[in-house]
C-alpha cells in the first residue's frame, strides 16, 4: 500500500518576509526553509490544503 501514495514535490520560491504569521508558520510545516528549497510530502488533503493556503509562495510538481 505504501507504495501507491502519490508524492508531491514541493518548493519555495518566494519569500516569506511581509507575509502574515499564518502563512509563515504554513510554509515552516510543510518543511521549506528558503527560497528555493524543495520538499517532498505526501499528497494528503492536509498537504494539498496547506500547498493552496500558500500557492503564491511555493511551486507544486506531482512526482
Amino acid at each position: 500500500m505504501a507504495a501507491d501514495v502519490k508524492r508531491l514535490k514541493i518548493r519555495q520560491v518566494k519569500s516569506v518576509i511581509g507575509s502574515p504569521a499564518d502563512q509563515k508558520a504554513t510554509v515552516r510545516a510543510l518543511g521549506l526553509k528558503r527560497i528555493d528549497h524543495t520538499v517532498e510530502q505526501d499528497d494528503t488533503p492536509v498537504i494539498r490544503g496547506m500547498v493552496f493556503k500558500v500557492k503564491h509562495l511555493v511551486e507544486v510538481e506531482e512526482v
